[in-house]
């Protein structure tokens, strides 16, 4: 009854991060590999060690570059719907999936790939963010209640001159000079 999922297929299998990034940097160099994935780790004084250390401490940034790894060094077909949301490590891939040759990339591909990034985000931001359900016109209730909350515990803000709004620390010199 038990299935014991083969993950030995996953190209990431028993592939350090170290290993990784060293791959990556010698085939591509890190100035592709920041204009690709956009990680200030492979820009600002990059080397192997740094991006290492950055990206052991950074998991959306290490998931991020183990995706271009799978899907762009090592060339597999795209992931499932299901398994999108599931960390590359741990992604199943199936043995008819076979890696391919590195996928060929350029700063001028890069450099339309962040316009095009750029314009759905900006398009994004434009409309107010996506809208999920049909309760998405109305406020989160439960953010509403922290704000009251929130004023209550500091009193409203009513107590507060507008001279004292500009500078943080009114109030303490306030009492500091009697």
């Amino acid at each position: 009854m038990s299935e014991e999922i083969n993950y030995k297929n996953n190209p990431l299998n028993g592939v350090g991060l170290k290993a990784l990034v060293t791959e990556l940097s010698e085939h591509y160099g890190f100035e592709i590999l920041h204009a690709y994935l956009n990680l200030n780790c492979f820009k600002t004084n990059p080397s192997i060690e740094s991006s290492v250390k950055f990206l052991k401490k950074t998991e959306w940034a290490r998931e991020k570059v183990e995706a271009f790894y799978m899907y762009q060094y090592k060339n597999l077909p795209a992931v499932s719907s299901e398994q999108f949301h599931i960390p590359p490590r741990d992604r199943i891939v199936s043995d008819d999936e076979k890696v391919g040759e590195p996928a060929k990339l350029s700063l001028e591909d890069a450099e339309k790939l962040q316009e095009k990034r750029a314009k759905k985000a900006a398009e994004y931001n434009k409309g107010g963010g996506k809208k999920y359900g049909r309760d998405s016109g109305r406020k989160n209730r439960s953010s509403d209640s922290r704000g009251r909350d929130y004023n209550k515990r500091t009193g409203g803000g009513s107590k507060k001159s507008s001279s004292d709004s500009s500078d943080p620390w009114g109030q303490w010199k306030n009492k500091s000079d009697d």
